[in-house]
């Protein structure tokens, strides 16, 4: 296997992309099956689409193949080389069977054509089907955002679905755009094509926030444990919300303790949760410090969706994967949509480890989603009006390893004392746990939960909006200084843009995919620039008067 290319992520290689191994931990070999497994799934995705156009209904079963296997391709999901052979396998066989449904083969791209079935031979068209494929930078550039916008969008449709949510609009836009990719498109449809998958965005984040709020109730102003208990523990990372019921309510009886850790953290916010006695709250920090935390945590780890490190030998045997999560060595717990997963083995390797040490102490408090933020409404519209909060700062997003990263610390404690935080995601580890105190009984970090969550911080701006009687969000005191990892960030900024959104501050970086031309656009219609210095972003989101 040769070089690869990759530049999906904010950590990618010289901020131009991994050529000889992901900076992720990704091998040439990984990335070579992951680019051929979205080539097939565009494929199936032109068959789907000329089937909705003559009229014949897909199934649910083809909509979450094709969401999942977007899904397996995020950042740090899933490094399973055979896994992901697999699937792809699967994608080749179901656009076969759906192909004979056609009336006519013609226009159908290769990759709906595709027939070989040896993995072999997949490797050797790589860079043909690959990123660099597409030799136009812009044009590749704009499909490529689209791209990662719906691989982020399919991770929030994927987590609604095992709630037993669907939206087939949401799945046949999503098998259009990945299907227009395959097509010669201008650049202005390409434009359109990254706006509309952020106006699919928003509607995917409001179907998971209703799965998971009628699932498991609107979640609440929470003081979490930080610290540890004296009984073994199972920590459980990722964003699935299902597998952490499903955890929780296998091991009730089992004399172990269940700690959340990363973009699992909202979970201890919800209501239904609660009622676990062996819940004991949250373990560490953002992803990237999983290999100090899992080994110092000494029970097993349960990762439900993206977010792994290739972990160290001394807890390796303890990791367990689930969903679209995998990585070889490390025991797979399998479970459809639908199904209940058996996290038994999981339970009895607890029960002969030792208790986690503690890595820190005290509390820390979130819960602050939309149905929280508008019981406290009048709270804030009044702190607002007599001049208690000047402004708001949304610094939703991702946390990443990039020493850079610290800016995000040393902003949040340069603010003025007057502005509150909206964050959400595993950015909010930067600032989460700093003494940043309240005002008038309003903590000055708000957190809404998880990534997908920074729905909240939209439905929060947009009611903002409706009571201060203002025509856009844009005239409101709320300024944006985004932190993206990966593609579910991605889809976040194009749901942003797509309601108009203005004025944002992206980073630590400029994404890698984004051309100078497609940055310039960005810059000219919605104003986006990169972080500076916090002396300098200070100054232009709270300029002298």
């Amino acid at each position: 296997m040769g070089d690869m290319f990759c530049f999906q992520c904010q950590e990618t290689v010289g901020n131009t992309g991994c050529t000889k191994m992901g900076v992720c931990g990704k091998t040439p070999e990984v990335a070579a099956v992951q680019d051929f497994l979205i080539w097939t799934t565009k494929g199936l995705s032109a068959v789907t689409t000329v089937l909705r156009q003559q009229g014949v209904e897909i199934d649910e079963d083809t909509n979450h193949l094709v969401t999942g296997n977007l899904f397996m391709t995020i950042t740090n999901a899933n490094f399973d080389k055979e896994a992901l052979e697999e699937r792809t396998l699967k994608t080749i066989q179901r656009t076969q069977e759906l192909r004979s449904k056609l009336e006519s083969f013609d226009n159908l791209p290769e990759a709906a054509l595709w027939e070989n079935t040896n993995p072999d031979s997949w490797s050797k068209i790589h860079f043909n089907i690959g990123i660099l494929a597409e030799e136009d930078q812009d044009v590749r550039s704009l499909k490529e955002l689209t791209i990662y916008g719906l691989k982020g969008l399919s991770a929030y449709t994927k987590h609604a679905n095992v709630l037993i949510k669907d939206d087939p609009e949401l799945d046949a836009f999503i098998q259009m755009a990945l299907a227009k990719t395959l097509e010669d498109v201008s650049i202005e449809e390409l434009v359109q094509l990254c706006l509309e998958t952020g106006s699919a965005g928003v509607k995917a984040m409001a179907l998971l926030d209703e799965a998971n709020t009628s699932a498991y109730g609107h979640p609440e102003v929470t003081e979490v444990r930080i610290g540890v208990g004296t009984r073994p523990g199972i920590l459980i990372s990722g964003h699935d919300l299902r597998d952490m019921e499903m955890l929780l309510e296998q091991s009730k009886d089992a004399g172990v303790d269940i700690y959340t850790h990363s973009e699992m953290l909202p979970a201890n916010y919800y209501p239904a949760f609660k009622k676990y006695d062996h819940f004991y709250g949250n373990y560490g920090n953002a992803w990237w410090k999983q290999k100090e935390e899992f080994e110092s945590f000494r029970g097993p780890i349960l990762m439900t969706t993206n977010c792994i490190v290739p972990p160290k030998d001394s807890y390796k045997d303890k990791l367990f994967t689930t969903g679209m999560a995998g990585y070889p060595g490390c025991k797979h717990i399998p479970g459809e949509i639908g199904e209940i997963k058996d996290f038994s083995e999981i339970i009895e390797l607890a029960k002969t480890c030792e208790p986690p040490l503690a890595i820190e102490e005290g509390t820390l408090v979130g819960g602050f989603a939309h149905d929280q933020v508008f019981q406290l409404a009048n709270q804030v519209v009044e702190a607002v009006q007599t001049g208690a909060i000047k402004k708001f700062v949304v610094m939703a997003g991702c946390d990443g390893r990039q020493k850079g990263r610290s800016y995000y610390t040393d902003f949040a404690n340069a603010l003025p004392e007057d502005a509150v935080i909206l964050t959400a995601g595993c950015a909010k580890y930067r600032y989460n746990k700093l003494p940043l105190g309240d005002i008038g009984g309003i903590p000055r970090v708000l957190d809404a939960g998880q990534c997908n969550d920074s729905y909240s911080l939209v439905v929060i701006a947009l009611k903002l909006a409706e009571i201060f009687g203002v025509e856009s969000v844009n005239d409101l005191p709320i300024v944006y200084n985004i932190a993206w990892y990966e593609q579910k960030a991605v889809i976040v900024l194009l749901a942003l843009l797509s309601l108009g959104v203005k004025n944002i501050h992206l980073g630590p970086t400029l994404p890698a995919f984004l051309s100078p031309n497609v940055t310039e656009v960005l810059v000219e219609k919605f104003n986006i620039a990169p972080n500076s210095t916090v002396e300098e972003d200070m100054k232009v989101f709270f300029p002298v008067a």
